[in-house]
């Protein structure tokens, strides 16, 4: 009966972190795409961050922008398939007690289906985060990016803290 109530408690962790970020992804998408028009910008902190609404058809840094969009929507939506089999798969095989994992995945996994909705819907990313410093701009973003890379460092954090310790543990015997 445990292992059953860890099941629940693990799928529940994640369903409600992903769906609450592709939620929140998707909320703050539908915002910009009704209040504002594409390139338009509103300053929040002067000389450091505004909304900006800007559209990728590329990947992160506008990779693959270039190519045709037949190409694009076939290769993103490819490999957003298989990374959300590979995640899937991962969370059936994971304990409860790897939570941090968990959450990991679960970042991960939202933030490709959000930018998965965008790519189906309109053959590109939203996009809307632009932190800047004069004119030095980082590439806009959105909320699924920022998953993206929080679970990734989390996941980087959780598999550096495995080696310390199974180094440890090999270290002692």
């Amino acid at each position: 009966m445990l292992r059953t109530t860890d099941n629940m408690n693990k799928y529940s962790l994640f369903a409600i972190t992903a769906l609450s970020l592709i939620l929140l992804d998707q909320l703050t998408k539908y915002w910009v795409g009704t209040f504002m028009s594409l390139h338009d910008s509103i300053p929040v902190i002067n000389g450091f961050f505004s909304l900006t609404y800007v559209r990728n058809p590329g990947a992160a840094f506008g990779f693959l922008a270039g190519a045709s969009p037949a190409f694009r929507y076939a290769f993103f939506i490819a490999v957003n398939i298989v990374a959300i089999t590979l995640i899937l798969s991962y969370i059936r095989k994971a304990t409860m007690a790897e939570f941090r994992l968990i959450l990991a995945l679960a970042c991960i996994m939202a933030g490709a289906v959000g930018n998965l909705i965008d790519r189906i819907r309109f053959g590109e990313v939203v996009d809307f985060l632009d932190f800047y410093i004069g004119t030095l701009h980082w590439p806009a973003f959105n909320i699924a990016d920022s998953a993206i890379s929080v679970g990734a460092c989390f996941l980087i954090w959780e598999l550096w803290q495995r080696g310390r310790t199974s180094g440890r543990l090999s270290n002692q015997g």
